[in-house]
């Protein structure tokens, strides 16, 4: 059925008492829910509401234990995913699902490969890559293997991946989470096209005022079940976290003591990554929280992994007035300084072993007896660990993997502090994370520097570094360009120094 055809007043799409069951844990209630052509409609709850297993039911990953779904008044059920693409419905997953080997054209077009005569046709498949990418707001060579882009690119890549196949109803999954500002803003140019042309868009993020911006409904989650849904210019995003959260989160960031006088614990001097930063020099004083800033690709997470030893590097490092050398990541750890990675999927947690083996893994030694693992000591610290993070799992042999991802991070930050590092530099430390467990991982992060220990916050979240950090440093095309204090931490000046542009053209 065209556009044309569908009767107005019967919804795009509609869905009557969804439920979904995993075992004996019902992880969704009957979930009622429509999609008007031409809207957005914003899905939003903590980590664990609901969501995803909602959006993976709709469109057709999962099927539902019990409800009913309707397109354009018609009962559907799909046997898989292709079954609901063939019915217009496209998902755009949180999690990045491309081939890292194969370039940015043959992903775009993996499967639905063009071809002229017996040969595929790579120019054809190059120029549309570069075409779908370039509305997105991106500028990525398509002739580029996966594998060397940035988390942020490769969710472009996807993105315009799933927007190729022909499509009535669009569900995004966080899009936003990796992507900076401009990118965020081109992508909701694009959305605002798609909703123009009659489309139907579901739509989840935990970046509430970007839900108030470009969703025209909005509905809450809460612990698998429907609590709220709204026209969104009835609704501000302080109401949305309230809802989401059950109560007022009235103050997101922590209370800081004034800055006193301290010792310096780490001088990096003219420090280079081949190919990705150069030249950086900078302290980190004790019991500080030092931010850094800048676009994506600007050198931030390199700059880091080489600090520590994950990549290459040249320069001078001093530790507590003594030069360093960390030629692997296990000589920084040995010196008491951890990396908590941007990719805690990937390259921070075993998403497919249990919580016990991922706290435990980078500290065994303390767990180790004469012949064996000391089990009961483990199994206190994962007690210790699920009580002083506030990791929310409702059994203890689940595997990491089945966390939602503000639990996930609170492991991985268990997990590093089992080390006793006096030094911890934590990337994206809220990425894809919902507003409540926001609040509790900064009242972490604050209280590790009150106890004396040192942090270095990676993020590309700006109201993140103005409200958690001392000093901002700011970095662009692989430099340090500037650093921010006191009055001027702030967006504007933030954006001045990441971008290049002046004060004038900025504003």
């Amino acid at each position: 059925m065209s556009f044309a055809d569908a009767n107005p007043a019967v919804p795009l799409f509609e869905a009557t008492g969804l439920s979904k069951t995993f075992g004996v844990v019902e992880v969704l209630k009957d979930i009622n829910l429509t999609v008007r052509a031409g809207e957005v409609h914003a899905i939003i709850g903590e980590n664990g509401a609901g969501k995803s297993t909602l959006m993976k039911i709709i469109a057709g990953n999962l099927a539902p234990t019990r409800g009913e779904m309707r397109i354009d008044g018609e009962t559907v059920t799909f046997s898989g995913p292709v079954d609901a693409e063939h019915r217009g419905i496209v998902l755009v997953h949180q999690e990045i699902l491309l081939a890292p080997d194969l370039t940015v054209a043959q992903n775009i077009y993996l499967g639905r490969e063009l071809h002229k005569g017996v040969f595929i046709d790579d120019r054809r498949m190059n120029e549309g890559a570069a075409k779908a990418v370039r509305g997105l707001g991106g500028d990525i060579d398509p002739d580029t293997i996966v594998s060397r882009l940035s988390i942020a690119q490769r969710q472009l890549v996807q993105i315009a991946r799933v927007l190729l196949v022909p499509h009535r109803i669009v569900i995004f999954d966080e899009p936003t989470a990796s992507l900076t500002p401009h990118e965020t803003d081109a992508l909701l140019k694009v959305i605002r096209q798609i909703r123009a042309k009659g489309v139907g868009v579901l739509y989840i993020s935990h970046r509430l005022p970007e839900v108030k911006e470009i969703a025209d409904r909005v509905t809450v989650l809460r612990d698998g079940k429907l609590v709220a849904s709204h026209e969104t210019s009835e609704i501000q995003p302080a109401d949305m976290a309230r809802l989401m959260v059950g109560r007022d989160v009235a103050k997101l960031y922590p209370d800081r003591h004034a800055a006193q006088a301290r010792e310096t614990v780490l001088e990096v001097e003219h420090l280079s990554v081949p190919g990705y930063a150069q030249d950086a020099s900078f302290q980190l004083k004790k019991g500080e929280i030092l931010g850094f800033a800048g676009l994506v690709g600007a050198g931030r997470t390199e700059l880091m992994e080489g600090m520590v030893g994950l990549r290459p590097s040249r320069g001078a490092v001093r530790h507590l007035g003594k030069p360093v050398n960390f030629r692997d990541v296990h000589a920084s750890l040995k010196a008491g300084i951890v990396y908590l990675s941007e990719d805690r999927k990937g390259k921070g947690l075993l998403l497919t072993k249990d919580l016990i083996v991922n706290l435990t893994l980078a500290s065994l030694g303390k767990f180790a007896g004469a012949l064996q693992i000391d089990r009961k000591r483990e199994s206190a610290a994962l007690d210790k660990a699920i009580r002083d993070f506030d990791i929310r799992t409702g059994r203890k042999d689940i595997l990491a993997g089945q966390l939602s991802g503000g639990n996930q991070q609170k492991l991985l930050l268990a997990k590093m502090m089992l080390l006793d590092p006096s030094i911890v530099i934590i990337d994206e430390p809220t990425r894809g994370i919902d507003i409540g467990n926001k609040e509790q991982i900064y009242k972490f992060i604050a209280n590790l520097a009150e106890e004396g220990r040192s942090i270095i916050v990676v993020s590309s979240e700006m109201p993140e570094l103005i409200g958690i950090c001392d000093r901002i440093l700011v970095m662009r095309s692989g430099r340090i360009v500037g650093e921010v204090t006191g009055d001027h931490m702030n967006e504007n000046e933030i954006v001045v120094l990441a971008t290049g542009v002046t004060k004038g053209e900025a504003a």
